[in-house]
């Protein structure tokens, strides 16, 4: 392991190694305080975040390390130097780079230009960094994560891939339930299907709500992210019949409600499941520090 560019890039050992790794971290933090002594890491962003660079910031720190956050007030990566030169310059003065940028090419570029380390902290494809808190809070919740069937409902994303490929990788269940016209893209879907069929996972892709019935937890995003050229109108005519509330919690049977944040509550989901006991969001947003630091610490100890 290198780089985190995309979790289907781990094995199914890797992927358990970061979760057990993150769980000891987050319960023992004094064992780690100086696990990252030394070391800078630079935050390289094009988009804005809450948690993305709150929870890498304060969690380097936590291991020891310096973080450099670096936005693109000086214009956008690539338009001002190439990314090449991003990557090879940062690679003579820090140990390892964070990314959340638009475009996933982007990332790859970093990690073939550089010479250090590349965390994919988002990009148009993929958010590994948070479909590995998505797995270690429900490893949290279940004893045999393999053994947890969970319903992703809303829009296909880039989340939506994080959590076809972790599910696949940890041979677990994920139905992912999306309005005609705004399912996952068709590539990622035929590698999540291989990587499941070969670790004993299941996906089901569907637009029919009622396939959500028997499911231990349902996931689901922002349906904002659809699109800026659409209104509201719009986007609540197609997505209306998923939004997460009591009525669909009870017809899967579902325990736990998760979101990865921001939240549209009567939007995608009703205040009552958003913030209701089984939710998870917080645990999510606490674990994503865990997780990534369960990534720094695997990469910098290789």
């Amino acid at each position: 392991m290198n780089h985190l560019l995309s979790i289907k890039d781990l094995s199914q050992q890797q992927l358990l190694d970061l979760l057990a790794l993150a769980k000891n971290i987050k319960a023992n933090p004094a064992d780690y305080r100086k696990a990252l002594d030394g070391k800078s890491v630079v935050m390289l962003f094009e988009k804005p975040s809450l948690r993305t660079r709150v929870s890498f910031d304060i969690g380097i720190n936590k291991l020891g390390g310096h973080c450099l956050y670096l936005d693109q007030q000086n214009g956008a990566l690539g338009k001002r130097e190439p990314v090449s030169d991003f990557a090879a310059n940062i690679s003579c003065w820090a140990d390892a780079i964070v990314a959340r940028t638009f475009l996933h090419s982007t990332i790859e570029q970093l990690a073939e230009h550089g010479s250090v380390p590349v965390i994919n902290a988002l990009s148009d494809l993929y958010h590994p960094c948070q479909g590995l808190a998505d797995f270690l809070t429900l490893s949290e919740q279940y004893d045999d994560v393999s053994k947890v069937k969970l319903a992703y409902v809303g829009d296909g994303n880039n989340v939506t891939h994080s959590l076809m490929f972790g599910a696949a990788i940890l041979g677990a269940h994920l139905t992912v339930l999306c309005p005609p016209g705004h399912f996952p893209d068709g590539k990622v879907v035929c590698e999540a299907q291989a990587l499941a069929a070969k670790h004993g996972g299941t996906l089901v892709l569907s637009s029919d709500i009622e396939a959500i019935a028997d499911h231990d937890a349902i996931y689901t995003d922002t349906w904002i992210s659809m699109g800026d050229n659409a209104s509201m109108e719009e986007i609540e005519a197609k997505f209306k019949p998923y939004q997460v509330n009591a009525e669909l919690m009870a017809a899967a049977g579902a325990k736990h409600f998760m979101h990865c944040l921001p939240a549209y509550r009567e939007v995608e989901a009703t205040a009552e499941i958003v913030d209701g006991e089984g939710s998870l969001i917080l645990h999510q947003a606490e674990n994503r520090m865990h997780a990534q630091n369960a990534v720094l610490v695997t990469l910098f100890s290789q």
